[in-house]
């Protein structure tokens, strides 16, 4: 281990940086894995562990409190003069987000799977994600050590989940069995050198007799695939030749192959004890490409004509974007930025471009954030909660900002006499309702500004206010997530919050013609009221809203109170006439009626026109509308016939299936709100994790009798 206490990993230049995003299902050992990379380069010098909170990636409050990691998380460390950028992301499904932000800013990534779980759904998804954009990709077998643990399964799970390409590079020797079963090394099977942890301290010796007889067959299709990827035609010559092969030549063409995004090793590891950790250390430089070797994102001008020719340059006009940003009791605003090209510096001043996020509190789109000037505070490099300052960060590699208060996730950070904007990445949307209501009257104060400020720190978080039911709605994507926001609330911001069920938004119509009569007559003396209207009510088509017809003849409704009886019907219409819910879709025809020539006014005709409507509704039938979405459902194929009998059991109408690359299928279906407020939660469970969808309002329909009675109704209007 060296020893780099009271240093800071810095990187002058790109070839220097290796940006590496470690993803994998929760409980993998992700967070373990940062803390043993980070003691073995020696940037701590005891590790910490998840269950006591104390490890570097996890330092947040909620993370703390709730031992999994929420936010992604930079651990940047040296290994020689190579500053290697480690992202950790949480393993959860709600906070993918997060993931997709680490995807964004690294250059490789490091697939982090259990010898006890192995490989489930989502990291499959995953995998098809990073292969989508061509990321170079290895696998981490964690946990060998353990007595249940099976390596050689693993590995063939993961060549079943991944597909072609995916070998171990590494093998782990160990003796004994069931509960005396022990790890005593690893085996580089292209080096040929074994790494002996017997001893408590690593000592590269000969390959036992024994674990080059039960893995040399992994060996000889390694090499074999090495050579097959490689452009080395007389390495292939020797190799055909049955000549002995040079272990740093066919290291160098598992460089490039991996580099190219072609080749997949997979390494065994115990982050816990620290076996197989060197040996990964060493290989994040070699294996991973620089920046420079990566495509450079989609950038554009804000008019939206693109730029092309730009590189990862230090030396090339400014562009960064903010892969994540969070609040610090401190030091306020604090934004994960990656240096795409140019060069950020302490105090200078940038062009910050917005997406239109949305606000959060009103679902519309932000357009004045899409174009200010903002001065860089302070830059460092994060360990934990400590932020040690750097003086610059060149393009390829990642810093925290400081004092950047506009800034959101997503956002361009660019050079002010040249604007320009990065075409963001693909954000999750929530889908998982719940409401939220202050808890008491001094929480009530806080909670917008509260809420605007969390929503602005995650993109895939989304608070509304329901124009019709006057419920304050926080869309999340799980119930991890919304436990993490909820966690937020409370201990950063001060607020607490009472959560409930999302009511559906229910609708009523007339479901067959009806007349009815508005009597407002009130001559008791002095100025009385004097308004009676006669109507006929008639349904419409779904949207169709309010259709108002005059047929007055003769003027027993003076043409000044027509107007005024519409007025009526429509806030009657928007109060509801029998469950309370609002009236739509409908004719009205003002007929008949009778004014007087004193007491008669608008606010008369109003009421009556009120009471006209009321008085149809008691006379006719109404029917409850539901509103219905269009769903559509990505799955994999294993799990269609799942997903659509599981429809079909919410009321959903399957309208068409059709096939998706990487063995899925989509599912689209016409589904009742009522019946998918949870879908989010309870398809991550049909699906083992597979799949996704999404919703968009279609319409609203008859609510089936059985189903309206189960449902209580918010009042009469009146």
């Amino acid at each position: 281990m060296v020893d780099r206490a009271g240093t800071v990993p810095r990187a002058d230049r790109p070839e220097n940086i290796r940006n590496v995003v470690l993803v994998g299902p929760a409980g993998a050992g992700k967070t373990s894995l940062v803390e043993a990379l980070l003691l073995a380069a020696g940037e701590i010098g005891r590790p910490g562990r998840v269950e006591e909170g104390t490890t570097v990636s996890d330092h947040d409050e909620v993370e703390i409190r709730q031992k999994r990691s929420v936010n992604l998380t930079l651990s940047p460390i040296m290994v020689g003069d190579v500053k290697v950028n480690l992202l950790d992301t949480p393993g959860y499904a709600d906070f993918i987000g997060a993931m997709r932000a680490g995807l964004r800013g690294a250059d490789a990534a490091l697939f982090v799977v259990s010898a006890l779980d192995g490989v489930d759904g989502r990291t499959r998804v995953l995998w098809e994600e990073c292969a989508a954009v061509g990321m170079p990709r290895a696998v981490a077998v964690t946990k060998v050590d353990h007595p249940r643990a099976d390596y050689d399964q693993v590995v063939a799970e993961c060549q079943e989940a991944f597909g072609g390409g995916v070998h171990p590079a590494y093998v782990p020797a160990v003796e004994g069995s069931g509960d005396a079963r022990h790890l005593v090394g690893v085996w580089g099977l292209v080096s040929e050198r074994y790494h002996d942890y017997s001893g408590g301290e690593v000592a590269d010796r000969p390959v036992p007799d024994w674990l080059r007889e039960t893995a040399g067959p992994l060996r000889e299709t390694l090499v074999e695939e090495v050579i097959t990827e490689s452009e080395d035609e007389d390495l292939m010559e020797r190799y055909m030749e049955g000549g002995e092969l040079d272990p740093d030549r066919l290291i160098a063409d598992l460089k490039e192959a991996v580099a190219a995004g072609g080749f997949h090793p997979v390494l065994a590891l115990s982050p816990t004890k620290g076996v197989g950790v060197r040996e990964l250390l060493r290989e994040l430089p070699l294996s991973c490409p620089n920046p420079t070797r990566r495509p450079f994102p989609e950038v554009a001008r804000p008019d939206g004509r693109p730029v092309e020719g730009l590189s990862c340059d230090p030396d090339g006009p400014l562009v960064a974007e903010v892969l994540s940003t969070t609040t610090d009791p401190y030091v306020g605003r604090m934004s994960l930025v990656r240096v795409f090209s140019g060069t950020l510096r302490p105090d200078s001043e940038v062009h910050l471009h917005g997406h239109g996020v949305p606000s959060g509190m009103t679902g519309t789109e932000e357009h004045d954030r899409t174009g200010a000037d903002e001065r860089l505070g302070a830059l460092s490099v994060p360990l934990g909660r400590e932020n040690r300052p750097v003086g610059e960060a060149v393009a390829g590699d990642l810093c925290l900002v400081a004092k950047l208060p506009a800034a959101r996730t997503g956002d361009t950070l660019s050079d002010r006499d040249r604007p320009l904007r990065v075409s963001p990445w693909r954000f999750p949307q929530p889908l998982y309702p719940v409401s939220i209501r202050a808890a008491s009257s001094a929480d009530e104060d806080k909670l917008s500004h509260s809420v605007a400020r969390l929503v602005a720190e995650d993109p895939s978080l989304r608070v509304e206010v329901n124009t019709e039911t006057h419920q304050m709605v926080m869309w999340t994507l799980g119930e991890a997530h919304l436990d993490a926001a909820l966690d937020h609330l409370e201990h950063k911001y001060g607020v607490r919050v009472e959560t409930g069920e999302v009511r559906v938004p229910l609708r009523e119509t007339f479901a067959a013609r009806a007349q009815g009569l508005g009597r407002n007559v009130k001559q008791s003396g002095g100025h009385g009221e004097y308004g009676i209207c006669k109507i006929k009510v008639e349904p419409l088509a779904s949207g169709a809203g309010l259709e108002f017809v005059d047929e007055i003849v003769g003027g027993v409704v003076p043409r000044q109170f027509v107007p005024s009886v519409e007025k009526g019907v429509r806030a009657q219409m928007a109060e509801g006439v029998d469950s309370g819910y609002p009236l739509v879709d409908i004719r009205v025809t003002l007929y008949d009626g009778k004014a007087h020539s004193v007491d008669s006014s608008d606010m008369a005709f109003q009421k009556a026109g009120r009471l006209a409507l009321r008085d149809a509704a008691e006379a006719g039938r109404l029917a409850t509308l539901e509103p219905v979405d269009e769903v559509s459902v990505e799955v994999d194929e294993a799990y269609l016939g799942t997903v659509m009998s599981d429809l079909s059991a919410r009321r959903g109408r399957v309208v068409g299936t059709e096939t998706a690359p990487g063995g899925r299928a989509v599912v689209r279906a016409e589904v009742p709100e009522l019946e998918i407020t949870r879908y989010a939660v309870e398809l991550r469970s049909l699906s083992h994790g597979t799949g996704v969808f999404t919703r968009s309002y279609l319409r609203h329909e008859p609510l089936p009798p059985q189903v309206a009675a189960k449902i209580p109704r918010q009042g009469n209007g009146g």
